[in-house]
């Protein structure tokens, strides 16, 4: 059994020059005993993903029993024609189709919430209706979710406004080499949240397969 991982930044390995920033995707193999293909790239829309060949590459190697993470939304959300309740998850209802078509099982994420907190120091909710789009599709679909909108979003509120910088790519000047001058980046994380986040997807999964989501189409297993 394989892993392939399907996404935008927040899910891609990390690039050597912009080290220490990283996907969680980079740091799933670390908690899971199955392989992991992680084919998600900066930038990706549900969109691009099929339209640039990955989608079709990453297919390519999925066999039955396999498990496919799917994870957009951050990019998709700036595209008028990827709006939440049409383009968006018209190509997210393909993908799992695409799936099932393997005999594979398709597992869906909501986005991670940006850190992005407002003067009274609450968290600022920033993808709109994606996420919940996404859970209906889930709900829809009889398809596996996992909910990282919810979980990244407790995770920030938990620690707090400056201790949950922690988790992003906040770099002082001279700290990474990417970044002479320093970096303020609230979407990205760096290893530290790139890990934590990874771990939860890891339990996650672990939770989905326990409760029998080993098979296309089983059941919603919302996992948050």
């Amino acid at each position: 059994m394989t892993y392939h991982l399907a996404g935008d930044s927040t899910v891609a390995p990390m690039k050597p020059q912009e080290s220490p920033m990283s996907g969680w995707g980079q740091f799933l193999q670390a908690h899971i005993d199955a392989p992991v293909r992680n084919l998600a790239f900066g930038g990706a829309t549900t969109e691009s993903f099929l339209s640039s060949g990955n989608w079709t590459e990453l297919l390519s190697e999925v066999s039955m029993g396999d498990i496919v993470i799917i994870q957009f939304g951050h990019n998709d959300q700036k595209q008028p024609e990827l709006a939440a309740r049409s383009g968006y998850t018209d190509r997210l209802r393909r993908m799992v189709a695409d799936v099932h078509e393997q005999g594979a099982l398709a597992v869906l994420c909501t986005s991670c919430e940006r850190r992005w907190f407002d003067d009274a120091g609450q968290l600022i909710p920033t993808h709109g209706d994606y996420p919940n789009a996404v859970r209906d599709l889930a709900h829809e679909l009889d398809s596996p979710l996992i909910d990282l909108t919810a979980f990244t979003s407790w995770l920030y509120e938990d620690l707090g406004e400056v201790e949950s910088t922690r988790l992003l790519s906040h770099f002082a000047p001279g700290e990474a080499a990417a970044w002479p001058d320093g970096l303020t980046d609230n979407t990205h994380f760096r290893v530290e949240g790139a890990e934590r986040i990874a771990a939860y997807v890891a339990r996650s999964l672990r939770a989905i397969e326990r409760q029998g989501g080993d098979q296309p189409a089983k059941g919603s297993q919302v996992v948050s």
